[in-house]
């Protein structure tokens, strides 16, 4: 049903009467004005996907209503009543914008067949709406999604592989790395495309308000409940429905998400019928969802059921390759945005932007990059540009160990003794750094292997004669019983 609230103006009681009780039969809601000054007050206040106006009422007339009405609402849909069938007022009333023209009396079944056909003509106009913007947006996302490294081609192959279907996919990465960016793309590539987009922060909504949220409420449902409020997921209907940051949800929402998932239909709070819904669902999420599920924070079903598909994004100090195009890319997109003189990077403040760990990710890059094409009055930005972004020692031990990679960890590490390695004798930096690393692998594996040398020689992927060599070459002790 696309309409809602319904708007019913006219001076007669017992009109008014009659239509409100029809309509809230049918489950709209309906208000009730008795002249044209007070149906207008009620137009300012509330949102009304029609309204039915009496030509003649006292203070402002129904034509008049009409006028200043499409002021304050253009898309307002308006049907005028008349109990005179004249050609005058009928032709008055189209050409002021009136939606139809009924007169009275009238059955109640000419109501229904005009409810009826607004309803069609919101569903039009909604879809064009929709249409539009769902084009304007995948052009968008398609824009926004840069980077051509192997991590990214892999992303962009999986979004290729379920985007045909409607299994659900969990979304998984740091803060910043685009998860809402890469939920779109699935969406934009799949036959849903024409059909909502509906994203929900769960942990940007308050506990005891995310129900109603996603589910919908009655009217009465809850203190403050004044009318019958849409879900997330009825928003969402033929659609896909984005749970960003799942991992925060409430347990016991989770389960009703869960009844979602396999049900495919809701209840709004307050209510006792079962609405069906055919809904595509991506989440996403910035923890490690299965060590919530093993501290029971997390419902162990609910993980298999939207881990269908896995998507990893990989923090941005993991694909340093993209750093300079992501750069060029929000260096072009801020200056166009802010009317701004077209600006490059100096090779120098390129090299330090590439080198740079990015705890906040894509997010952290473009701000700065806009920080920096607002601030600096030169074409040519420079290290000096980034407002001693680089002064500090590298950001890596900003991001949670448990985040970091080996990689990003070693390599932070080595950046922050380079001094050191500089002295170093020629040739002799791979064998250092390489020692420094192995001893500890070496010597963890044995520790698990509780000195079990085969064991440890098959985990390493290494020669049992191989392992006992670096043994005794990196002065390894090894344990007895």
């Amino acid at each position: 049903m696309a309409l809602h609230r319904i708007l019913v103006a006219d001076d007669e009681e017992s009109m008014r009467w009659v239509l409100s009780k029809a309509l809230r039969k049918k489950g709209y809601t309906v208000d009730l004005a008795a002249d044209g000054n007070e149906a207008l007050r009620q137009v300012r206040e509330q949102s009304y996907d029609l309204a039915i106006v009496d030509i003649k009422m006292p203070g402002m007339s129904g034509l008049d209503f009409l006028d200043k009405a499409r002021e304050v609402r253009s898309d307002l849909l308006v049907v005028v009543m008349t109990a005179e069938a004249s050609m005058k007022n009928a032709v008055e009333a189209m050409k002021r914008g009136a939606y139809d023209y009924i007169t009275k009396p009238f059955d109640l079944e000419v109501v229904d067949a005009i409810i009826e056909k607004v309803s069609r003509a919101r569903d039009v106009t909604n879809q064009v709406s929709l249409l539009k913007q769902e084009l304007k947006d995948r052009y968008q996302v398609e824009k926004n999604i840069v980077g051509n490294s192997p991590a990214m081609r892999e992303v962009y192959k999986t979004i290729g592989k379920v985007a045909v279907s409607d299994v659900t996919v969990l979304i998984q990465g740091e803060s910043g790395t685009g998860k809402e960016l890469i939920a779109r793309a699935i969406h934009f590539n799949s036959s849903r495309l024409g059909k909502p987009f509906v994203a929900i922060n769960c942990a940007a909504i308050p506990k005891d308000l995310l129900e109603s949220e996603l589910f919908g409420s009655e009217r009465g449902a809850f203190t403050g409940a004044t009318e019958r409020k849409t879900g997330k997921f009825e928003q969402a209907n033929h659609g896909t429905i984005f749970l960003d940051e799942i991992g925060d949800m409430p347990l016991d929402l989770q389960a009703k998400i869960l009844r979602v998932l396999q049900e495919q239909e809701i209840t709004r709070i307050g209510g006792s019928q079962n609405l069906q819904v055919d809904v595509r669902v991506v989440a996403a999420t910035n923890q490690e969802l299965l060590e919530k599920v093993r501290n029971r924070e997390f419902r162990e079903d609910l993980f298999y059921r939207l881990n269908v598909v896995p998507i990893h994004l990989v923090p941005l100090r993991e694909r340093r390759e993209d750093i300079q195009p992501l750069v060029e890319y929000f260096l072009a997109r801020a200056s166009a945005e802010l009317e701004a003189q077209p600006k490059q990077c100096s090779d120098e403040a390129m090299e330090l932007l590439c080198n740079h760990s990015w705890p906040g990710n894509v997010r952290e890059l473009e701000n700065t990059i806009k920080r920096a094409v607002i601030l600096s009055n030169d074409p040519l930005l420079t290290p000096a540009d980034f407002g001693g972004l680089f002064d500090r020692q590298e950001t890596i031990h900003a991001v949670p160990q448990e985040q970091q990679s080996l990689e990003a960890i070693v390599e932070a590490k080595l950046r922050s003794s380079m001094n050191g390695i500089e002295k170093l004798d020629k040739g002799d930096i791979y064998d250092r750094v390489l020692e420094q690393v192995e001893r500890p692998l070496i010597r963890f594996t044995l520790e698990k292997t509780r000195g079990n040398q085969v064991r440890a020689a098959d985990i390493l992927g290494i020669n049992r004669n191989t392992l006992r060599k670096k043994i005794n070459d990196l002065g390894i002790q090894l344990k007895k019983d």
